[in-house]
C-alpha cells in the first residue's frame, strides 16, 4: 500500500529538466521518505512501539474537543503494571523491558484500530477509546487484564513470568466541561483504587448509573414533536 500511495506522489510530479529517470524526483521522494520516517519517530515510544506521551497529550485534546461539538462519548482505559519496581528487582531492568514490550503488544491485539494506544510513562499506559461508552470500555479493560493475567512473558532460558495490571476506566461527554488534565486525573483515581482493592483489577464509576447519550426520554419526545392525543 505504501508503494502505491509513493507512486502516486511520484506520479503528480514532474522533473524540471524533463529527464527520465530524473535525479532529482528521485531525491525529493527520498527526501519525503525520510520526513515520513522522522514523524513517525516522533510520534511512537522507542521501547514499546505504541504512541509516546507527547502524542497522547495533542490526541486527548483534540478527541476531546471532537466529543464536546458531537454526541458520542471518548473513554480512557488507564493501565498500571502490578509491583513493577520489584519485578525489576527481581529480574532485572532488560526483561523488565521485555514485559513492557509483552503488555504493548497485548494492547495492540486488544484494541481496535481507531484506538489510540500510548505509553503513559514507567510502566503506564493509556488508552483512548473515541465513540466508545464507559460500558464499552469496561469491557475493553476487562479483556486486557484478563490477556496479562493469563499469557505469561516467555523469556529463552527462564520459567514462564506471570504478571499482572491494575486498571481504571472513565468516560468523557459532550455533557462535560473539564480540562484534558482533569480528565486523567478522574481516569487516575480510579487506577489508584485498583491499586488500593489489592491490585490486578478494573476499577470504574457504577454502570448502572450510565446512560447512552442518544438515548431520549418520552418527555423528551414529547416536547420535540408533540404529544399525540388517542382519544379523539
Amino acid at each position: 500500500m505504501k508503494k502505491i500511495a509513493d507512486d502516486t506522489k511520484k506520479d503528480n510530479l514532474r522533473c524540471p529538466y524533463g529527464e527520465n529517470p530524473c535525479e532529482f524526483l528521485n531525491e525529493i521522494m527520498r527526501l519525503r521518505s525520510e520526513v515520513d520516517s522522522l514523524t513517525e519517530l516522533v510520534r511512537t515510544d522507542a521501547l514499546t512501539g505504541l504512541y509516546n506521551f507527547r502524542f497522547f497529550k495533542e490526541t486527548i485534546a483534540l478527541e476531546m474537543e471532537r466529543t464536546r461539538r458531537g454526541t458520542q462519548p471518548l473513554s480512557m482505559i488507564l493501565l498500571d503494571v502490578d509491583y513493577f519496581k520489584k519485578f525489576n528487582d527481581k529480574w532485572g531492568h532488560d526483561i523488565g523491558n521485555h514485559a513492557l514490550i509483552h503488555i504493548s503488544n497485548l494492547i495492540k491485539i486488544a484494541i481496535r484500530k481507531l484506538d489510540f494506544g500510548c505509553r503513559f510513562g514507567g510502566e503506564e499506559f493509556v488508552v483512548l477509546l473515541p465513540n466508545t461508552d464507559l460500558r464499552q470500555a469496561v469491557s475493553v479493560a476487562n479483556r486486557l487484564r484478563e490477556m496479562i493475567e493469563t499469557e505469561p512473558l516467555e523469556i529463552t532460558g527462564h520459567n514462564s513470568i506471570h504478571i499482572t495490571a491494575s486498571l481504571g476506566v472513565d468516560e468523557f461527554t459532550s455533557r462535560n466541561s473539564e480540562t484534558a488534565e482533569a480528565f486523567i486525573q478522574r481516569v487516575d483515581a480510579w487506577l489508584y483504587k485498583a491499586k488500593g482493592q489489592g491490585r490486578n483489577k478494573v476499577v470504574h464509576p457504577s454502570l448502572l448509573t450510565t446512560t447512552k447519550i442518544d438515548s431520549v426520554t418520552q418527555d423528551e419526545k414529547n416536547a420535540l414533536f408533540g404529544a399525540v392525543d388517542n382519544s379523539q
